[in-house]
């Protein structure tokens, strides 16, 4: 499945228990000698919600959030039938996430998700000289990010300067890198180093992010669009409790068999 493009592979543990998880997420998420994708999903029981959900990244470590895969998750549970609700809640590693399914003819046509309050939000120096701004904003969205404004996002050198960011010392369980700025109808444009996964074409805590940075920043207001490589989300950030809402489309692109020989 694909949430704006970043696609992950998703695994019912509910009808098909996995062992080794870390190392599967590495072996199917090789292009040529695997599925390929950013990271292979969980979706699974709960005690304390009506789903529970573990991500682990293309290099197999394992994620806290992924506001894409939760969306993800809301239509694979409604349309596989798992559930008949509307309003699903997930367990994940950064607590209990609401998910609002929009349903039309049956379908889950987009999904809305309340992702918490941002936490850890404050100004970054940033002493990297590569780096086209020497400041950006830290927050944390369920996992860490670090938002940095630019003239143009398309021109910086991701490859090179997002490895570089994500092992900065003032993260030392390492940070997602979102390079993003302001376009003149207001939307914003981001591009994303996702910790563990490289580049993808989105990351929807990191649009959360880069959306809350520029509010934090007065570059924006509180709600923003984020166009991403992949499609774009609309974020808000709630000014009467705080909370921050998602939404963005999730596409099943393809189901099929694999062997494990892990």
């Amino acid at each position: 499945m694909q949430g704006a493009g970043n696609d992950y592979i998703y695994v019912n543990t509910i009808d098909h228990p996995l062992a080794r998880p870390e190392a599967l997420a590495v072996a199917w998420s090789r292009p040529h000698t695997g599925i390929g994708s950013d990271g292979l999903v969980l979706i699974g029981h709960s005690d304390k919600a009506d789903f529970s959900m573990r991500i682990f990244n293309a290099d197999g470590s394992e994620a806290r959030m992924c506001g894409n895969a939760s969306r993800c998750i809301g239509k694979y549970v409604y349309e596989h039938g798992l559930t008949e609700k509307t309003t699903v809640t997930l367990d994940t590693l950064s607590g209990i996430k609401t998910l609002h399914l929009h349903v039309e003819n049956g379908r889950v046509a987009a999904v809305t998700v309340e992702m918490g309050t941002p936490a850890d939000l404050h100004p970054v120096a940033l002493d990297y000289a590569a780096c086209p701004s020497r400041e950006g904003v830290a927050v944390n969205m369920g996992n860490p990010h670090l938002v940095v404004f630019v003239d143009d996002a398309e021109s910086v050198d991701l490859p090179a300067i997002g490895p570089v960011l994500e092992r900065h010392p003032l993260f030392p369980d390492r940070v997602n890198v979102e390079f993003a700025h302001i376009l003149p109808d207001g939307r914003i444009r981001m591009r994303v180093w996702e910790r563990g996964s490289g580049i993808t074409q989105a990351c929807g805590t990191g649009a959360c992010a880069t959306a809350v940075a520029a509010a934090f920043t007065h570059l924006s207001g509180r709600q923003s669009d984020i166009i991403m490589d992949g499609g774009t989300l609309s974020i808000e950030w709630n000014a009467a409790d705080g909370q921050v809402h998602m939404t963005g489309p999730a596409v099943e692109v393809f189901n099929g068999v694999i062997e494990t020989e892990i």
